[in-house]
């Protein structure tokens, strides 16, 4: 069965309960969470997901590589046992801005394969850009992250149904999360462009419409193929987003 998932911004502990109690009485397609790990918000993901885990069943933190010193014990594995938290999402991380927080030079292999060495009950997710490289070079990053433990993936927002596929074929027998997320100004549609590398098929509008379509479109295409999708509504109401996508 697919599952569908919806990435939410911890910005503070009140602001993300409002959410969870929103999605989960309003959206009932909706089956789990995943938080990503920010530095400008106080709470961490792991903390985050121990609050969404009353409201969810599964709750996934993103974890940062760069943050785990290889030296020290992992900081948050006794709060996901606690918590009953049983899959993460390994990410490289970017440093802060003005390097005010230690990081070290820890990639997310190294902490794939120490999370399957020091938690093997753990759901471990590793992540994929179809952006970043070529084809080739992504395509061998994913099977070193197999090869390191990985159980599954996330990838960084689809934009074309066409690059679905291709990445589909490669990841056969994979479970795999497809990311969808709203492109909805002419400035985020080159924010994606020139930050993440994003080239946008022929007919993409940034207008609400053209996402919800596209949104839709996968959905109906992750339902056929019995694959994942997680929903990421940067910058715009979540309420409208999944209304519009599920026609509630």
């Amino acid at each position: 069965m697919t599952r569908v998932t919806i990435e939410l911004v911890p910005r503070s502990e009140d602001a993300l309960i409002s959410e969870l109690e929103m999605v989960q009485q309003e959206f009932p397609q909706i089956m789990g969470i995943n938080i990503p790990d920010l530095l400008r918000f106080p709470l961490r993901s792991w903390d985050a997901c121990t609050c969404a885990k009353r409201y969810f069943s599964t709750a996934i933190p993103h974890i940062r590589a760069i943050d785990l010193n290889p030296d020290a014990p992992l900081q948050m594995a006794e709060q996901l046992q606690r918590d009953g938290i049983s899959e993460v999402l390994i990410v490289t991380g970017d440093p802060p801005h003005d390097m005010s927080r230690k990081v070290y030079p820890t990639t997310s292999i190294d902490v794939i394969r120490r999370f399957k060495r020091e938690l093997p009950a753990m759901k471990v997710y590793a992540a994929i850009d179809p952006y970043r490289y070529s084809l080739r070079q992504e395509y061998d990053y994913i099977k070193r992250k197999i090869d390191a433990g990985a159980d599954g993936f996330f990838t960084q927002p689809f934009f074309d149904l066409r690059f679905i596929e291709i990445y589909g074929e490669m990841l056969e027998g994979q479970q795999v999360f497809w990311g969808i997320s709203p492109v909805t100004t002419e400035k985020s549609a080159c924010y994606w462009e020139t930050k993440n590398h994003v080239v946008f098929p022929a007919g993409f509008q940034p207008t609400f419409e053209w996402n919800i379509n596209f949104a839709r479109e996968v959905l109906a295409y992750m339902a056929q193929t019995k694959t994942n999708v997680y929903f990421m509504p940067i910058r715009t109401n979540i309420r409208t987003y999944l209304q519009g996508i599920f026609g509630v």
